[in-house]
């Protein structure tokens, strides 16, 4: 047995051991990774029974905390869903280019249409989604070619997902997914129970030939971003989509879920692997990078069966997004130049994106970001990489909380990137990699 790992499991009882094992996670005194002393081992050095063991790692791992690994033991989950700890902040002397946040000065004042609105008191039994609300977004959803004759109103988009994937799979299932990926829907599909699989991808989104394998191994569900795909940029085209379309006909029950977080500021057109001929799938768009982050909510088409599972669901928890929140976001959407303005920050967006990715280049360096706020840049070790931009003035994040399979790269936010700073940026970054493009040691 681990003598520094069995330390810290006390208990006599499964919900002591499985608190014990919990808090040592939570302060970091167990980390990611961390074998756990076999179920014999372990009843034997505490005195208990081994049932008693086993119903305590049972519970940790029904909560997504552990992991069963076959041969290799049973170990903390590689991304267990607990906050283990706060993230290092930003050095006042540094660009933030790591929060992943949109640009604050690109988003509309709320204060106008706040003052608009004067709603009458609402309550239970009313209707749970505003009329108006829906005919905007089902206008948007088919004119991008999405089917939108059932409609949900969410908070947000990881909620959406959530209560999709809630709706139709149980622990252990396994769901095809971007690598790299969002690294909220990582973390989600640990505190589900569900097993990522992973889908390599390129500047146009998943391979076919990777979805075609992980789809013979048995994923049930496929989760993809259509466009400005996080950490990547990673965007379908018409192309893509006939490929992965072919793929995903030889799959009919298999569950697709778009995450189209970005919206009207992404920069590219939307292009979808859904319709109405498919079993199960659900289009997720939230108003967060266009509007604020701070707006939760976003509005989920889909199957018919599916809608309802997930209006259901909702009956049983918060019953509806805030009609505040929803007539609020009515009224920024019909706001007198709102499309003008979306249409400039999805112009700000792109030449942002767009000057970093020509200075990277001019310096030899490959990088990735077709649309969105991010750009993705392979790098050989990530630690050594990020601690050297952060000391020249840069904050940007490290892939690997984004990776399942892929390989090394930093993730950086060009949201509130100048266009003037690309080049000095490129620069650090090509001092950081080396002659040779390795990572110069710090």
């Amino acid at each position: 047995m681990n003598v520094s790992v069995h330390k810290y499991i006390m208990g006599s009882t499964a919900v002591e051991i499985s608190h014990s094992i919990e808090s040592a996670l939570r302060e970091g005194r167990l980390t990611p990774g961390d074998p756990l002393p076999t179920v014999r081992a372990l009843s034997q050095a505490r005195r208990v029974s081994p049932a008693t063991v086993a119903s305590a790692y049972r519970t940790l791992r029904e909560r997504g905390l552990l992991v069963a690994q076959g041969r290799r033991g049973t170990r903390i989950s590689p991304r267990p869903p607990l906050y283990t700890r706060t993230r290092a902040p930003v050095p006042q002397n540094a660009v933030n280019l790591a929060a992943g946040n949109p640009d604050p000065a690109l988003l509309p004042r709320l204060a106008p249409a706040l003052k608009r609105l004067d709603p009458e008191p609402r309550l239970y039994a009313e209707e749970l989604m505003l009329p108006q609300l829906l005919r905007l977004s089902r206008r948007g959803f088919e004119r991008d070619g999405i089917p939108a004759d059932t409609l949900a109103v969410v908070g947000g988009a990881l909620d959406g997902i959530e209560r999709v994937l809630g709706s139709h799979l149980r622990r252990g299932d396994r769901v095809a997914l971007e690598d790299p990926a969002f690294s909220g829907v990582l973390d989600l599909l640990s505190a589900l129970g569900l097993v990522a699989e992973p889908v390599a991808i390129d500047e146009r989104g998943p391979l076919p030939g990777a979805l075609e394998t992980t789809l013979r191994r048995g994923a049930q569900a496929l989760i993809v971003t259509p466009r400005a795909q996080n950490p990547t940029g990673a965007a379908l085209d018409p192309a893509r989509v006939r490929a992965l379309g072919r793929v995903l006909r030889a799959y009919p029950e298999v569950l697709i879920i778009e995450d189209d977080h970005a919206g009207p500021v992404a920069g590219v057109p939307a292009y979808t692997l859904c319709d109405s001929s498919r079993a199960r799938w659900a289009v997720v768009r939230s108003v967060s990078k266009s509007l604020g982050p701070d707006l939760r909510l976003a509005v989920l088409s889909g199957d018919a069966a599916t809608v309802a599972r997930v209006e259901g669901r909702q009956l049983l928890g918060i019953r509806w997004v805030s009609h505040l929140l929803q007539r609020l976001v009515v009224e920024l959407w019909t706001e007198r130049g709102m499309a003008n303005r979306l249409k400039r920050a999805e112009r700000s967006y792109s030449q942002r994106r767009e000057a970093l990715l020509a200075a990277l280049g001019k310096h030899g360096i490959e990088a990735r970001g077709r649309s969105g706020l991010n750009v993705w840049v392979p790098v050989p070790e990530e630690a050594n990489v990020v601690s050297y931009l952060l000391e020249c003035g840069w904050a940007v994040v490290a892939g690997e909380r984004y990776r399942i399979e892929s390989p090394p790269a930093i993730r950086i936010t060009t949201a509130t990137l100048e266009p003037s700073d690309a080049e000095p940026l490129a620069a650090d970054l090509a001092r950081a990699l080396g002659p040779t493009g390795r990572t110069s040691e710090v």
